[in-house]
């Protein structure tokens, strides 16, 4: 099997010849350790070399400071050029706004002004046919959401105003679902999935109760996942923490795998998730990026994904647990990882 072919076989839970493995995203830091390790020059020579199935291919987008989609949104009161130090906590533009009618107070941006469909078109070139390409969409409408308040605000809001977090994250969703139609449209039959998400969960358990994800944020997920299968896309949907009481629903909303089973979240061992929702539910991820890749060695590595292929002949594509590669990652245990996985 090539790569494109082992990647939709393991998202349909078929018979694959090894499993489906994807490196993430190293951050730029990582990368010249990653480098020197492997004896490359480049990130495709790096993917080539590891056996990596999983071509990812960021937005383009252009708006400074962050010129990252991610960042679209300047909701930070008051100065806010360093994008990095950002926090979900901050205090947000709507802090103290209840009435959704001052929604256009807000300098919303337009994703035509900030991407160009040539260059989106570009972003695919000299990818090899065989590889399996997935757009990094994010589309993270909630914690947006959270941002345009800060977190503590928002969540009262959505409790004692609703129709102004409503109004809020509605305006978001449609931003990310014009920017997603302008890079659908130039990227065509050139990408074979997208990963959008939120981070719904923290270490144990959920940072806000199922019932008002269902109200407030997955109406807005199931038009993101519908838009991006009426190109022919598949979805991976990504969410950090202890998410496993959703898992349904993310299913019901479409959603062709979850990312990332974050392994020492409570809930979200592989073994459970496997029993419990392994007939109905592919997944990627699983191998420990807060203590075992940092700290582990390669046998402790290898000795993980082994039972991770066991647990999972088809159905789950072998990644680190969070889709940031740190520089804290020895690049031998990355090494390890995808020998295990390829083997």
């Amino acid at each position: 099997m090539n790569s494109k072919e082992r990647f939709f076989a393991t998202l349909d839970r078929q018979p694959v010849d090894r499993p489906a493995c994807w490196l993430g995203c190293p951050v730029h830091t990582a990368e010249p350790a990653l480098y020197a390790h492997f004896g490359v020059q480049d990130m495709a020579s790096l993917k080539q070399k590891l056996g990596d199935d999983v071509t990812p291919v960021e937005v383009p987008y252009h708006h400074p400071p962050s010129n990252h989609i991610a960042c679209a949104f300047d909701f930070a009161k008051g100065a806010s050029d360093d994008y990095e130090e950002r926090t979900l906590t901050a205090p947000g533009y709507f802090e103290d706004i209840e009435d959704p009618e001052e929604l256009l107070s807000f300098n919303w941006p337009d994703p035509k002004q900030h991407m160009d469909t040539a260059e989106c078109r570009r972003a695919f070139d000299g990818i090899p046919e065989d590889q399996a390409v997935m757009g990094i969409l994010w589309s993270a409408h909630f914690q947006d959401a959270c941002a345009a308040f800060g977190m503590e605000s928002a969540l009262m809001t959505m409790l004692e105003t609703p129709d102004m977090f409503q109004a809020v994250i509605d305006r978001i969703l449609e931003f990310y679902l014009e920017a997603n139609e302008i890079f659908f449209q130039a990227a065509g039959t050139q990408m074979d999935a997208v990963l959008i998400g939120n981070d719904f969960g923290s270490q144990t358990g959920l940072m806000v109760g199922a019932d008002a994800l269902r109200e407030f944020v997955f109406p807005g997920t199931r038009k993101l996942i519908q838009q991006a299968h009426e190109y022919g896309y598949r979805v991976i949907h990504h969410s950090c923490g202890a998410i496993r009481e959703i898992i349904p629903d993310l299913v019901d909303l479409g959603a062709d795998a979850i990312h990332p089973i974050q392994a020492l979240a409570v809930g979200m061992d592989a073994a459970a998730l496997q029993q419990e929702y392994g007939d109905r539910a592919s997944f990627c991820g699983g191998v420990d990026a807060q203590e075992l890749l940092v700290h582990g060695t390669p046998d402790a590595i290898q000795a993980k994904v082994a039972e991770l292929r066991g647990l999972f002949p088809t159905g789950l594509i072998i990644s680190p647990s969070h889709e940031a590669i740190l520089p804290d990652i020895p690049p031998a245990n990355i090494q390890a990882l995808f020998e295990a996985a390829t083997s």
